[in-house]
């Protein structure tokens, strides 16, 4: 059922169109389309009638862009080279092409299929600042095709502690992996690192600069969320609050969802942590409204998407914080109050779960409209995407798949939300 639900998915990103509208193009109830979309292990899931599999393919046929085909049309580049270093890389049509691969990742992230394409290469996982998440998600994506990985972890563990440049340690770990994930405190770093080497560089964080994946995972988490609550990203109002100026994922995410048309953007800090000012100005290209605030509560009155984020505290010097107190705190009883019953909650982790903390509390975990772990689970099959497109799999991953021999849980979590469509 993985080719189905992928070209469903496909159809409906690339006409832009809610799940009513895409049912009422091919000529069948909403009902019908939402169990063709469900996952396999669903007793409700069905196979899509010939004939509709058919008209679907003859109208993705008549696209611009052709049929619709998983192989990504446009590779990632930089400088010429197969990298990734900013979200700026992108166009709506790329982002969404990788999307499509992501897609096809699905059943594999979800442990229901295994593929080896990636057999016998090497990911060098380089974090010169602590990470969990985003190191271990790395690392289990390029596994789970079929690849294997050395981590190191901390700038004074790595030889640049002994004076080594960033040149010389990217070149030496060239020879030694077949494509590098770098995070490293400083702006503009990971970009050296990559122009030391032919090899794929992912950046995984460079200071308070970006981190492309994350906000490629994060809007892939907004469509697959508003595919199930028949909406689109154009026209969303977008509430993110926080840290908006150390922030590097809200910094990559704000220029990806600027490529869609006709957003609201709410930017919600203390004076001293608004969102940079280049950032702002890259978003207005795109003749979205901003407004920026110090009001929490207005902030996220009508918003389609609250994107949380925790404060940089590792980024500052000798500054001071103002005005961001525990009254800051998204929580249940601010979310029903001034939220909709549709309103995604979503937040780039880690949070600080600790009482009276300002960040998202842990009184939303069994609130449906708290994303955050699906967004995780989503990273890895995003993140498989990217290694495919960047190592050239792309076109070998499905016919490569088989059925996973052990037995995985239906969900991961004992708390998860369970959707009917979610999948």
């Amino acid at each position: 059922m993985t080719q189905q639900q992928t070209v469903l998915r496909d159809a409906m990103r690339r006409l832009n169109m809610t799940r009513d509208a895409f049912a009422a193009r091919i000529g069948v109830s909403r009902r019908a389309l939402d169990t063709w979309l469900l996952p396999d292990e669903s007793p409700e899931s069905r196979a899509m009638p010939e004939i509709a599999a058919r008209y679907v393919g003859e109208i993705l046929a008549r696209m611009p862009e052709g049929s619709a085909s998983t192989q990504s049309a446009y590779p990632i580049e930089f400088e010429g080279r197969p990298q990734l270093l900013s979200i700026d890389q992108f166009s709506r049509e790329s982002a969404e092409a990788l999307f499509r691969t992501a897609d096809m990742m699905q059943p594999i992230a979800r442990r229901r299929k295994i593929t080896r394409v990636l057999e016998g290469a090497v990911l060098a996982n380089l974090f010169f600042e602590a990470s969990t998440r985003t190191r271990v998600s790395f690392g289990a994506a390029f596994c789970r095709l079929g690849g294997s990985v050395c981590d190191t972890t901390g700038f004074t563990f790595s030889s640049m502690a002994k004076g080594e440049s960033i040149y010389d340690t990217s070149r030496v770990i060239s020879g030694y992996a077949d494509a590098i994930v770098v995070r490293h405190p400083e702006q503009g770093s990971v970009a050296e690192f990559a122009r030391a080497t032919n090899i794929p560089v992912i950046n995984a964080g460079d200071g308070p600069g970006e981190h492309p994946s994350q906000a490629l995972l994060d809007l892939y988490t907004i469509q697959r969320e508003f595919s199930r609550l028949g909406k689109i990203v154009d026209g969303a109002h977008i509430a993110m609050v926080g840290d908006l100026k150390y922030g590097r994922t809200v910094h990559s995410l704000a220029k990806l969802l600027s490529l869609h048309k006709g957003l609201k953007f709410t930017l919600v800090s203390p004076a001293s942590l608004e969102m940079p000012a280049h950032i702002v100005e890259r978003i207005g290209r795109g003749g979205h409204v901003i407004e920026q605030t110090s009001d929490l509560r207005a902030g996220l009155a009508n918003a389609d998407v609250v994107y949380a984020t925790r404060i940089q505290k590792e980024r500052f010097a000798d500054e001071s914080i103002e005005g961001y107190t525990p009254d800051f705190q998204i929580n249940r009883a601010l979310v029903d109050d001034v939220c909709g019953r549709d309103t995604l909650i979503m937040h780039p982790l880690p949070r600080d779960s600790r009482p009276g903390a300002n960040d998202l509390a842990t009184d939303l975990n069994h609130d449906s409209r708290l994303a955050i772990f699906r967004q995780t689970d989503n990273g890895i099959a995003v993140r498989m995407a990217i290694f495919a497109a960047l190592l050239g799999v792309e076109n070998q991953v499905r016919h490569s798949m088989r059925d996973a021999t052990w037995k995985s849980p239906a969900s991961v979590g004992p708390d998860d939300a369970v959707f009917h469509g979610f999948d």
